[in-house]
């Protein structure tokens, strides 16, 4: 929206009120302004419109221009629903109390709301991270920064342009930050899935940032944190700090540390990889990922850190295996197990409840639920001391004592605060804690008895029994009495105010004179309570660090004691990680698949051997609807488990350290870029094979089904014989229904043929699912066709062709047979 557009009226036609709001609106014209009068958030012209339609609000046109707004007490459900639209909101809030005589109150913009710095909880999704990115690109490499706002996780990382969009599309960010001069490169790099704002382009300096990040930290360089060599990473983090303070983020103490993303610490998985293997989302509609099988976890910290484990499993083989010892040793011990999970039902959000203590957003009553969550880390921390694990009592060790913060809070802090400080109420802090909050209370809420006191001494003066006090806004309290009462009766000192119907209201100097104290003690009990939880905050706000470990600790112990839980209720087993590149799995299963099944010994378990010496491709061939795709998933999944540090489905895992897993796994196709099914095959395969490594783990399932049947087979054969020759012999299952790929094993040292069992029983194909040596013959076509309901007429029909081709092959076999003898005749002679 350009500057001319946000004038709503003209200069001469301005209201006092709407000149405000067009200056205001000129300072942001790029949000949608909540403009409050009084006990409303009003719109105007295109911003009313918007809403009204967003919203479902009435909208409504007075003198030319549109309007639609809601109550302010509404803001929480109104704001989130504009956010989720990708919208930026301005929130400008009257900035005093209305005045008689005055023309307009003062009014300013107190908080930017944008989709990647949203705090409301309406907003935020609990188990999910909200990223607000920023991206900075030089040449061919970009630098990327992600915060979290509501957390305080700060990362940044280098990279090429397609490793970037690859973090980009794991970390998922609510909006992206990127250069204006740059608009036509992202819009082509993020093809608008993406909340997306334009910054000027000075703003991308790296004095600038470098400045702004040590400011931010107080330190002198950026070398403590590792990140003082990237440049175009430390460029896109100033520039996210920028927008903070842009944003009217100004509190940002939270924000403690700066993280650089260290790519050679993790096991890489391209996007193919994890769209193909559903590990976040399923590719069917009702169909489960991975995560919602492995997510146990209790706190929404606990669920936040297993989706970044799973986006970046480890490959230091130490880190692994003391994850799987903890593991272990909670899996072993009921007792504490137990213990573990109970507890942490009553823990809250703790990372969300600093960020917002940090920012000045916390309420009374969310202050208490951290008092309530560092009670039960402290059981937690003794219980974890008295046990005889070594690995138990580093975790007790790990964890600050926090008992002086919870004193704090619940000395300060009544036991059940309501959300809000309100003038009138002076229920937040406890009785006791302050005298003269005390005295004031003592005065204000004591109103009934001094009134009756004071009624009653006015009755034994005057002889006038039917005396009431009353209150109403305009004339405060006020003695009431009957018309019919004799006017001698009534004192010099009574003032009369109003006369109705039946009665007459006086007033006294004495009356106005309590009124003004109770009035000024309401103000004063207001102003002490909010002076004193502001106090506390600030105390708080000393150890936000203490705070901040404590909650990754307890939501390592979530992610590790639901890993133990996992493993009880599905008979998972401690995989064994080693330098080798070897691959053994005994009785493998799918941990999604098997949820299917009633029976927990339904699935169909089955082996998978795999090294660099004499196994290193196995070319899995079956019917189809035979179970190999889901044989190829299973063994990519538990390799990803073993390296997140989860147990795995299976009896036996020994798995050589893996540090890059690709799958071309299923049909798709991206008919909005114009690429069909086999190119987009072509595409996701050719990424694998360039992108090759020693540690490599491959899995490739009907490569070539997307052309023609000779054209496939090509393909096929020779990704599998490159494969093969590559010096790196990357480790690889290769499921197909091309049987001509079964004699490769004959030609290449390093293939093994597998194939699934299949039984035929009185004219049925009964699926056994389970693996054994030698390729197939057949891919049962028409059977699958007839069991999912084809018509029978279509069946009978290709059964017909089905012989007729075989027929038609055979004769052609003979004859290039007979031929080849005659040649060989002929060459004799």
């Amino acid at each position: 929206m350009n500057k001319k557009n946000t004038i709503l009226y003209k200069k001469k036609e301005e209201t006092p009120l709407m000149k405000q709001y067009n200056d205001i609106k000129n300072k942001y014209p790029d949000t949608i302004l909540l403009f409050q009068v009084g006990d409303f958030y009003e719109t105007f012209g295109e911003d009313a419109i918007k809403c009204s339609e967003l919203l479902n609000i009435v909208l409504t046109k007075r003198s030319s221009i549109y309007l639609a707004g809601f109550p302010c007490h509404s803001i929480n459900t109104y704001l989130p629903k504009l956010i989720k639209f990708g919208l930026r909101i301005a929130i400008c809030d009257q900035l005093e109390e209305s005045k008689k005589g005055k023309n307009i109150v003062k009014r300013g913009v107190t908080e930017i709301v944008t989709p990647g710095l949203a705090l409301n909880d309406n907003i935020l999704k609990t188990k999910s991270n909200n990223f607000l990115a920023s991206v900075h690109v030089e040449k061919n490499d970009l630098g990327l920064s992600l915060l979290d706002i509501s957390t305080g996780e700060f990362f940044l990382v280098e990279d090429n342009t397609s490793k970037i969009l690859q973090y980009i599309t794991h970390f998922n960010p609510s909006e992206i930050l990127f250069q204006r001069n740059k608009k036509d490169f992202f819009d082509k790099l993020l093809k608008k899935k993406y909340h997306t704002f334009l910054i000027e382009d000075w703003i991308f300096d790296y004095s600038f940032a470098y400045e702004k990040l040590t400011l931010h930290f107080k330190t002198n360089s950026l070398k403590g944190f590792g990140i003082n060599d990237l440049k175009l990473g430390i460029i896109a983090s100033g520039v996210i700090l920028s927008y903070l303070h842009d944003t009217h983020h100004f509190k940002i103490q939270h924000i403690s540390n700066i993280r650089k993303i260290r790519k050679e610490e993790y096991l890489w998985i391209d996007d193919f990889t994890f769209r193909n293997l559903e590990i976040f989302s399923s590719i069917n509609k009702d169909g489960i990922s991975l995560i919602e099988i492995m997510d146990q976890t209790i706190t929404p910290m606990g669920g936040r850190l297993l989706k970044n484990w799973i986006s970046f499993p480890l490959i230091n083989i130490d880190c692994i295996k003391k994850r799987h010892q903890i593991v272990l040793e909670i899996y072993e011990n009921n007792k504490i197990r137990t213990f573990i999970r109970n507890k942490l039902k009553y823990i809250y959000d703790i990372e969300r409840i600093i960020s917002k203590i940090a920012i000045g957003k916390i309420n009374p009553r969310e202050l208490f639920t951290l008092h309530k969550s560092l009670e039960i880390i402290e059981k937690i921390r003794n219980e974890f001391l008295k046990q005889k694990s070594d690995l138990f009592i580093d975790i007790g060790n790990s964890l600050d004592k926090c008992d002086f913060i919870s004193k704090k809070i619940i000395q300060t802090i009544e036991k059940d605060p309501p959300n809000q400080i309100e003038k009138g109420k002076g229920n937040v802090i406890v009785k006791g804690f302050s005298k003269e909050l005390d005295e004031i209370r003592t005065l204000y809420f004591s109103q009934k008895e001094y009134l009756d006191k004071l009624l009653l001494e006015e009755q034994l003066k005057t002889k006038i029994q039917n005396i009431k006090i009353g209150y109403n806004n305009i004339f405060g309290y006020f003695f009431e009495i009957r018309r019919n009462i004799k006017k001698n009766k009534i004192p010099s000192y009574w003032i009369q105010r109003q006369t109705l119907a039946n009665s007459e209201r006086y007033i006294t100097e004495r009356l106005k004179n309590y009124e003004s104290k109770i009035f000024s003690a309401e103000l004063k009990i207001f102003i002490l309570e909010k002076k004193i939880f502001i106090d506390l905050i600030d105390e708080i706000l000393k150890d936000i660090k203490i705070l901040q470990k404590n909650a990754k600790i307890i939501a390592k112990l979530d992610v590790l004691s639901s890993f133990s839980n996992l493993a009880l209720e599905n008979c998972y087993t401690k995989p064994i990680i080693n330098k080798s590149t070897d691959l053994f799995i005994k009785d493998g299963r799918h941990p999604v698949i098997e949820k299917k099944f009633i029976s927990k010994t339904s699935y169909i378990p089955n082996d998978i051997i795999l090294n660099k010496s004499n196994q290193q491709i196995l070319i899995i061939t079956g019917p189809n609807m035979s179970g190999k795709s889901a044989i190829l998933r299973q063994t990519a999944i538990i390799i990803l488990m073993a390296h997140v540090g989860c147990f795995v489905p299976a009896k036996e895992a020994k798995i050589g350290l893996i540090d890059k897993i690709f799958s071309r796994v299923g049909a798709s196709d991206n008919i909005s870029l114009g690429e069909s099914t086999f190119m987009v095959e072509m595409n996701e395969t050719a990424n694998i094979l360039n992108n090759l490594s020693k540690r490599s783990f491959l899995i490739l399932d009907e490569i070539g089904r997307g052309t023609s049947t000779y054209d496939g087979i090509s393909i096929a054969k020779s990704i599998i014989e490159f494969l093969h020759e590559h010096s790196l012999r990357p480790i690889t299952l290769f499921a197909t229904h091309y049987h001509e790929l079964n004699n490769m094993n004959l030609l290449f040292k390093r293939i093994k043929n597998l194939h699934v069992i299949v039984k035929k029983i009185n004219n049925n194909i009964i699926f056994m699912r389970k693996l054994a040596p030698g390729g197939s013959e057949h891919s049962l076509g028409i059977y699958v066709a007839k069991i999912s309901g084809m018509p029978k007429k279509i069946i009978c029909r290709a059964k017909s062709i089905l012989k007729q081709n075989i027929n038609e092959k055979n004769k052609k076999e003979k004859i290039f047979s007979y031929l080849k003898e005659i040649k060989n005749l002929l060459d004799d002679k």
